[in-house]
């Protein structure tokens, strides 16, 4: 081998590495450092209201977190959105995946009206659940009235637990044809030898999807399960749109105060401690799904 073909290999790097700069350092610039500026002003007190204030305070606004009665609130109300959506989407994503795996005649249209909801931003989805709902207007009271099954309007957003539940299914809404999506892909790539052997086997319709199709989806769950609690964990149009937080603290999670902490109060520190919270919530719970799979040996590379 001569010396310039074994320098060859260097030179195609080293190229590479130059066409790859610019992209690279515009990537850092738009990505690193507003990450890296934001944990910086999160060790910082900062608020407009008061610039002269302006100080390191280094973890201070990380502590205080600990003891604010509104953060852990917000922390509660944070889980039990989560679960209650992870619970809501798995399930009804499974179920409308498996019924849209199926040949039968409209099935296109279905899948394409299946993805209207993911089409639709936050504060869109907001307006029209709040619309239904409507104490006076709505047309969920119209609709139960028209069936009988009510005499008088209710307003259904007036209670802690109403909000809640109703605020989390327009979450579930908004965010399902996502997951359906990923897990009809999961499905679809099932050979259809499992499901003849199975057959031959005499297994049942539940037993085919327990043996057959859940290993299968076990790598398209796991894409929903982190998606979907990123998605809840950071959820905040929607809510301040249909609820504002409300009754009271019942419907207002981390997102929804560090965003009031922000823009109401204008305490960029404590909102940046907030941001950071959330994103250490959201990736300690990633690793532990992707633990679980390592753990059980289902894990791929």
């Amino acid at each position: 081998m001569s010396v310039i073909e074994a320098r060859r290999p260097w030179s195609d790097t080293a190229k590479a590495y130059a066409l790859n700069a610019p992209a690279m350092i515009v990537i850092a610039l738009l990505v690193a450092y507003p990450i890296v500026y934001s944990f910086w002003v999160s060790l910082q007190r900062n608020n407009l209201k008061r610039p002269r204030a302006k100080r390191f305070i280094g973890l201070e606004n990380y502590r205080s977190l600990l003891t604010d009665d509104a953060f852990l609130s917000a922390l509660r109300v944070s889980a039990l959105f989560v679960l209650v959506v992870l619970g809501f989407t798995v399930v009804l994503a499974l179920i409308l995946a498996l019924v849209l795996n199926e040949r039968f005649r409209g099935r296109g249209l279905l899948l394409s009206l299946a993805l209207l909801p993911w089409a639709m931003p936050g504060v869109v989805n907001g307006l029209m659940w709040r619309t239904i709902f409507d104490a006076k207007t709505g047309a969920l009271n119209g609709l139960l009235s028209q069936l009988g099954l009510i005499d008088t309007y209710h307003a259904w957003l007036t209670s802690g637990t109403g909000a809640f539940f109703f605020t989390a299914m327009a979450q579930v809404w908004n965010t399902l044809p996502f997951s359906v999506i990923i897990l009809l892909a999961g499905l679809s790539t099932i050979p259809s030898e499992l499901y003849d052997a199975a057959k031959v086997d005499r297994a049942g319709a539940f037993q085919r999807f327990g043996q057959v199709a859940l290993p299968w989806l076990l790598h398209p769950l796991l894409i929903v399960l982190i998606l979907e609690t990123m998605n809840a964990f950071r959820a905040f149009d929607t809510i301040y749109v249909l609820t504002g937080g409300g009754p009271g603290d019942a419907t207002t999670t981390i997102a929804l105060l560090d965003v009031q902490t922000v823009l109401t109060f204008t305490d960029f520190g404590l909102g940046s401690a907030y941001a950071w919270v959330i994103t250490a919530i959201t990736l300690l719970i990633s690793i532990g799904y992707i633990g679980l799979l390592y753990r059980k040996g289902n894990f791929e590379v």
